[in-house]
């Protein structure tokens, strides 16, 4: 069963946010951040798919501050406006949106859920923020956070158990600075897979059925350890 639902930040802004609920009580809650394309087909899908694992999965719409409704597709014309909207939300004054993160974790757990986040692209960079800033976490685990493995980034530090997954094809994402992130976060359990940028999406030409798996059967086994 799935649904969206307004939520309301710290500072008075609302924006929506997709809720897929489990069939049965749910076990824990898994927050899940868009890629550059908005809460799409493929983002509610893997929302589903968090929801038939007996989590509570919420997607917030991360792009609400600056455009609403943001529904892309993977073409090149779509990569640029999805390039277009993340460097609009980047520029907002701090918190910007993590304040809107902050209440999708704080809804997600009401009545004593963990709460675990996930994310993807772009997304993977604000779990990695998340992990450092956001209050009520358990777990958090990006997906090839582009940008999340500069000096900036790197120099953060988490606050809860973090698994991160790159690809080794990842022309956003160097191996080098993989490596220099991994030195740096010895705590952060790092994944590299023979794959490209985007390879958990299967709507895109870089997806990568094998890792796609692998990948989500670990993220599984770590959301069982840390949040239910």
């Amino acid at each position: 069963m799935s649904e969206t639902i307004q939520l309301t930040s710290a500072d008075g802004f609302q924006f929506p946010v997709f809720v897929a609920r489990p069939s049965g009580t749910p076990k824990g809650a898994v927050v899940v951040l868009q890629e550059i394309f908005g809460v799409n087909t493929h983002i509610r899908a893997v929302a589903e798919g968090y929801a038939a694992q007996g989590y509570l999965a919420l997607a917030p719409a991360t792009f609400h501050r600056v455009k609403q409704g943001v529904e892309l597709g993977y073409s090149g014309d779509d990569m640029q406006a999805g390039m277009g909207l993340k460097a609009a939300v980047e520029a907002l004054p701090a918190p910007g949106v993590m304040g809107d993160i902050q209440a999708t974790v704080d809804h997600a757990g009401q009545g004593g859920l963990k709460v675990g986040i996930v994310g993807y692209c772009w997304g993977g960079l604000l779990t990695w923020r998340a992990a450092a800033q956001v209050n009520g976490l358990s777990a958090a685990v990006p997906y090839y956070g582009g940008g999340s493995t500069t000096p900036a980034e790197i120099a953060r530090e988490p606050r809860v158990p973090v698994m991160a997954h790159f690809g080794a094809k990842d022309h956003f994402i160097s191996l080098e600075s993989v490596e220099a992130f991994r030195k740096a976060h010895p705590e952060v359990e790092v994944h590299v897979y023979d794959a490209d940028h985007g390879f958990n999406c299967d709507h895109r030409g870089s997806y990568d059925a094998a890792a796609a798996k692998l990948a989500r059967e670990r993220t599984l086994d770590f959301f069982a350890k840390h949040v239910g």
